[in-house]
Formats: structure tokens, sequence, C-alpha cells
């Protein structure tokens, strides 16, 4: 086994706080929100999904590149983090049908990587803290200047990111013979649901995040999608306008993470920025419908106000967190509309939430006759 020698690196976080550890062997400055996802395994999924664009992921696990990386397993066509901390990072791998090693598929990607840090140190402080902007530098930066830079990052309360991750143009996925037709809209979606619905016999356009209702009406579609997805609802406002316009002529909707905050912000229901989110895949979440509980994966920072879709005429909730009482789903009564604030398609429990997608043809299905 070769030993690397590596050099000493910094994780700076807004408050002043610094974590030392070593970089990997890949030079240079990064910033974003930094947060922890509490998953064994999946780590290339998680470093590959476009909800994570903006944001420094710290990784519990202890050990992170140690089964390596395979083509296959990607959620969208490049790396979305910002960085990356951890505690042990595996230079070496073992799995028969890896394709390379995780610091080859980084190096390519020019991804900062902080190692060597004491995690748990670090994902207690941010729970006792909050979720904040933070800055890893690996090529010896002065600290002065890293908080100068850092102080100019903006939060993430507000920040619109979907555009810099959706598809520029609209692309198809699954077999055009297929029995379904939907209309996707791409907030930043992942590969995995897309093959999820092609799985269910439908043929997806993808259509970029500010694409119009009339756009996406113009595919004739069965049903629509509105996608995952990074930053701050709010600001969508054309997506927003778009969900309003679908739900006016009652079309199938079905809505997943970002999407979910989009349907409620389109109906005045309020979403706030949680003081850290839940990122992991282990998260419980009871169908108050059915009674059921699943094992979710979950990848968010804001949430739907609990309050006021509770108050709201046309909604009901219909799966709630279980560490929290936070809103994990919801639908209208009175449209043909659902979703939901987890990822059905990561599959950790691991069927314990496909039928999400059986339930979307089912309502198209209903729809139709």
């Amino acid at each position: 086994m070769k030993y690397n020698n590596r050099s000493k690196a910094v994780l700076l976080l807004k408050d002043g706080t610094i974590f030392h550890g070593k970089s990997i062997g890949i030079e240079g400055v990064t910033f974003g929100e930094v947060a922890f996802n509490t998953g064994t395994t999946g780590y290339q999924e998680i470093f590959t999904d476009p909800s994570y664009f903006g944001q420094i992921m710290v990784t519990t696990n202890a050990h992170i590149g140690n089964y390596g990386v395979n083509d296959k397993e990607v959620e969208s066509d490049s790396v979305k983090i910002s960085g990356l901390v951890c505690k042990n990072f595996s230079f070496n791998y073992s799995r028969v049908d890896a394709t390379e090693s995780l610091f080859d598929y980084l190096s390519k990607q020019n991804l900062i990587v902080i190692s060597d840090v004491d995690t748990r140190a670090l994902v207690s402080y941010i729970r006792d803290n909050g979720a904040m902007n933070a800055v890893i530098c690996t090529d010896g930066t002065p600290i002065e200047e890293l908080k100068e830079r850092l102080a100019q990052v903006p939060d993430m309360n507000g920040l619109e990111l979907a555009s810099k991750v959706s598809t520029k143009e609209p692309y198809f996925f699954g077999e055009e013979s297929a029995k379904y037709k939907i209309s996707a809209l791409d907030l930043g979606i992942k590969t995995n649901i897309l093959r999820n619905l092609a799985k269910r016999d439908c043929y997806i356009k993808v259509f970029p995040y500010n694409a119009s209702f009339e756009d996406l009406k113009a595919f004739n579609p069965d049903g629509y999608f509105l996608s995952n997805g990074p930053g701050d609802p709010e600001p969508l406002e054309t997506a927003q306008e778009v969900a309003r316009q679908i739900l006016n002529e009652n079309k199938p909707l079905f809505g997943i993470c970002l999407g979910h905050q989009i349907i409620g912000l389109a109906n005045g229901i309020s979403t706030y920025k949680m003081f850290n989110g839940h990122r992991g895949i282990n998260h419980p979440v009871k169908n108050v419908i059915t009674g059921k509980g699943e094992i979710t994966s979950q990848n968010h920072g804001f949430a739907i106000v609990r309050e006021e879709l509770d108050k709201h005429p046309h909604f009901e909730l219909t799966h709630e967190h279980l560490n929290d009482g936070t809103v994990a789903g919801m639908r209208m009564k009175s449209k043909n509309c659902f979703s939901v604030q987890y990822h059905p398609e990561a599959s950790p429990g691991p069927h314990d939430s496909s039928y999400l997608f059986d339930q979307f043809i089912e309502n198209i299905q209903t729809a139709a006759n």
C-alpha cells in the first residue's frame, strides 16, 4: 500500500469556528452551506444529487471511498456538492463492479475534499448551532482572507439554485411507444426518478426549470411531475405559476421535495428554512392514511409550514416525519394532486415508498376514465 503524505487543510464555519484536517490531494478553496448526511452507503448518489448543489457535505459514516465508484450509480451528469468533509478517505477500494477509485472520480471534477476531520464533533456542532455557510481550504490560503471571502457568500435562505442544475433544453427519457406521457419540470431532477417512471410504461419529456405551462402542455401529457432540486423554493415564481395552471385544469400532478414545496407555495402555504434539514437514508415516516411506517431517504433544508397546511381547506396531511412531526406528504382533496418531502426512488426501505409512483399511475388512469 502506497503511503500518501498529505498536506494540512481547514474547514472554516461562518461563525469563525475552525476544524482541522488533511487534504486528499486536490488543492483549492470551495464555499457552500455545510450540511451532514447520515447514510452509511450511497455516497456516489449523494455527491451527484442536484438537490445538494451549493452544499458542503459532511458524511457521518467514518469510511468514504472504500467501495469505489460505478458509472451507473449516478443521479446526474456530474458531482453537484460544493465540497466534501469526511473522517477516513479510502484511496484503495474493493468491489467487483467498481469502475475506478473515488479519488480518481473526484479528481476529474476537481472537488475539494478535507479528511481526517472529527466529524462527530462537527456534526454535533452543526446540530446545536444550525446549518451555516463554510469554506474548505486545502491550499494554505490565510484564515483572515478566507473569512473575508466567506462573508461574501450568499445565505441559502432566499437563494434560487434550480437554474444552476436544470437542463438547458428539453429532452426525452424512456420509450416513445410507452402507454403514458409525462411532462416533467426539471428543478434538479434525479435520474432514478426518471427510471422509476419509465419502468411504469411512461415516456417523459423533461423541461427546463423556467418552462411555461404552455410548453409542458404542448407535449399533450397524461400527467405532470415537479421534481426535486436545490435552494429556496420561494423565488421560483414561474414554477409556482405552472403548478397553479396544472391544478386549474385538474390534471394528475405529482411532486417530490422541491416540487412538493412548489405545490404548497402555489396554494398559499408557506415554506421555511429548517435549522438543520433532513439528510439521510434512515428517516422514519408515517403514512397517516394507511397507518403504515416507511424508512425513507431525505434531502431537504426547507419544509412546508404544517400549521398552514392543517388549516388549508383544500389540503390534507398524508405523511408525517416521526422524528419532528414535520410535513412529509400531502394531497389535495378536490384535485388530482399529491406530493412528498422525501425520495421514494432512492429505495432505502428498500421498497417502502415505491407505491407512490404506482399511485401516480393510478391517478392518471382514473383521470382518463
